[in-house]
């Protein structure tokens, strides 16, 4: 059940699945008319139905607050979506019984009762259309890990070692180790290391984003934080607090790449 799931944050995404989800709530209702529907008559139905779509749309654009809340504690998993849509299902009902009873019905006492609506009317209607939301989420959850699949890059360890594939602005640094380097890089919010056998200057050559400030190190540009010199030596400071030395054949380089200055 914490397995990863599919998962895109964009708000665009959403909304486009807010949107499909109007659409296919008026479809559903117009053409299936349940009980309360079939009530309707043909100018009531172009009224009310596409307001029962854009309040459906409404509710999932609600609930996603919650979604952010939890994507904010780790990993996307099944867990998390199936405790995103069950939230939605219920705050979609309370709202869908209220605007039954005061917009439809007016508080009218002749009004379905909450048991009968919710068995002969709601919860039909959520399992037929809670499939759109699920397709719609996991389409674009898919999408995004193959864009994001599609950017990263790949640091290959020599003959059957391991490798390493990550976006290239997760990778923090590399630092050579004997016939090893030692990669660091972001997992989420936490800084990790991996040990691959390869040499820096493969590494150098074959990414050229990366930058040489020292004979065991090249760093990523993307992570400079600040600049520091000590005892006449000079370092980097990089994401976590990494220190990183930087050696006088490289000084140059390394402020031109980085467009700093120091005295």
């Amino acid at each position: 059940m914490k397995k990863n799931y599919p998962f895109d944050p964009s708000i665009k995404s959403h909304f486009i699945i807010a949107i499909g989800l109007a659409i296919w709530i008026f479809v559903f209702l117009y053409f299936t008319e349940p009980l309360d529907v079939n009530e309707f008559g043909d100018k009531e139905k172009l009224i009310y139905l596409p307001l029962y779509g854009v309040l459906g749309a409404i509710l999932y654009l609600t609930v996603l607050p919650f979604q952010y809340f939890l994507s904010k504690k780790g990993k996307w998993s099944l867990v998390k979506e199936l405790c995103f849509l069950i939230v939605f299902i219920i705050i979609s009902i309370a709202f869908l019984r209220l605007f039954y009873l005061h917009v439809i019905m007016e508080w009218n006492p002749k009004a379905y009762t909450f048991g009968y609506h919710l068995r002969a009317i709601l919860f039909p209607a959520t399992l037929t259309i809670l499939p759109i939301v699920v397709v719609g989420r996991y389409a674009f959850g898919k999408y995004k890990n193959k864009k994001i699949e599609a950017k990263k890059i790949e640091i290959e360890g020599e003959g059957n070692y391991e490798s390493l594939r990550l976006l290239l602005n997760d990778l923090v640094c590399v630092k050579s180790s004997d016939n090893y380097i030692e990669v660091y890089y972001l997992n989420g919010q936490s800084l990790k290391k991996s040990l691959i056998r390869n040499k820096l200057n493969v590494i150098e050559e074959s990414f050229s984003e990366l930058l040489r400030c020292h004979r065991s190190y090249v760093i990523n540009p993307f992570h400079f934080q600040s600049w520091k010199i000590e005892k006449g030596k000079h370092f980097l400071t990089l994401s976590h607090d990494i220190i990183i030395p930087v050696s006088k054949t490289f000084i140059e380089t390394v402020k031109d790449k980085l467009n700093f200055t120091t005295e």
